[in-house]
């Protein structure tokens, strides 16, 4: 905008995607191999944008499925891409032929999945309290987990993978040595509902997010736990606290970003213990991220989450936007903690 006007949506003056979903944005996933863009949402949709150098976003396609969608993933190649919700099953879709076929199912919602290049496999989480991992190429689950709780969260780096449900528990599987048995099992060590996990790069650990505008540093081994450590985050004006709705490590640095309900996205680096870059928050909440596949983008989406319910959420006035931050050097990059 000429004038240095910004929306109150969009006070960092991101670069706005065009044809944004029409109802809740709940998840978003740039591609491993290029710059193509999606997101999923509550109008049953999931939508792919082609992200050009100069920061717009061409609207490519989109498909549907029968219920509100809450998660996605991409195949490792590049060229595919896993959509499931609250109805109960994941859609596969072929992005070059432009065609969707279903390739898992649950007895709940899908709340959140992965692709596991190692294995070949897809891994998915329920409400129906399940852990299932799909060959493509099999109709039926190639293995299924009992979990504690209903899957919250999940996040894969190959071999390790950690799993939250509800109720604080936190399984952590060891892909390579033993997939189908719980390498470990702990409460969260935060107080309050799991909202969020991102597995460290180099796989020693986790964090996590909740809904209590707190994130956990913590160590799948014992002999690293005197590395834990917890931090507020997403506290508004220090009188409010909201959640932390997603976790995304920058592909190259090792550093992290945080979005939260309070309309706020923010860089961290957890080995200096420090913020390296607070920016604006919008007026509406910030329901999930991504990095694209060298860093340099930073996807997040600007959307009611209902976390004030339903008096807040008029339809005839209510936007959803997906914004692009050109992600500056200075903001990712770990610097000596200050004196």
């Amino acid at each position: 905008s000429s004038l240095g006007f910004s929306p109150m949506y969009n006070p960092n003056n991101d670069f706005e995607v065009s044809q944004p979903p029409t109802d809740g944005i709940s998840s978003l996933g740039f591609s491993p191999m290029s710059n193509l863009l999606v997101a999923t949402s509550w109008d049953n949709q999931v939508r792919c944008w082609d992200v050009q150098q100069n920061g717009q976003a061409i609207p490519k396609a989109s498909q549907t499925h029968q219920a509100p969608l809450l998660c996605s993933a991409w195949h490792s190649d590049g060229s595919k891409v896993f959509s499931g919700g609250c109805d109960n099953q994941v859609k596969l879709w072929d992005l070059g032929s432009n065609s969707q076929q279903q390739v898992a199912a649950h007895d709940g919602a899908v709340r959140k999945m992965a692709f596991i290049k190692e294995l070949n496999m897809l891994v998915t989480g329920s409400w129906d309290r399940t852990l299932r991992y799909w060959d493509l190429r099999a109709p039926k689950a190639a293995h299924v987990h009992q979990l504690p709780e209903r899957c919250y969260a999940l996040s894969v780096n190959y071999p390790l993978l950690v799993v939250g449900t509800a109720e604080r528990k936190i399984e952590i599987f060891n892909l390579q040595s033993a997939p189908q048995t719980v390498y470990k099992k702990l409460d969260s060590p935060l107080k309050y509902q799991t909202r969020c996990i991102a597995a460290f790069p180099n796989r020693s650990g986790y964090l996590i997010g909740s809904i209590e505008g707190r994130v956990a540093v913590h160590h799948v081994e014992d002999h690293d736990s005197k590395s834990n450590f917890t931090f507020k985050c997403h506290r508004g004006d220090g009188n409010h606290i909201y959640s932390v709705n997603d976790i995304a490590f920058h592909p190259q640095h090792g550093t992290f970003a945080t979005v939260g309900s309070d309309g706020a996205y923010n860089f961290w680096d957890k080995d200096t213990k420090q913020r390296l870059k607070a920016m604006q928050a919008s007026s509406m909440p910030v329901p999930c991220c991504s990095f694209n596949n060298n860093g340099s983008i930073l996807a997040y989406a600007a959307s009611y989450d209902w976390s004030r319910g339903s008096s807040e959420y008029n339809p005839s006035t209510m936007q959803n936007y997906i914004l692009l931050h050109a992600v500056q050097d200075g903001e990712v990059k770990s610097k000596p903690r200050k004196k």
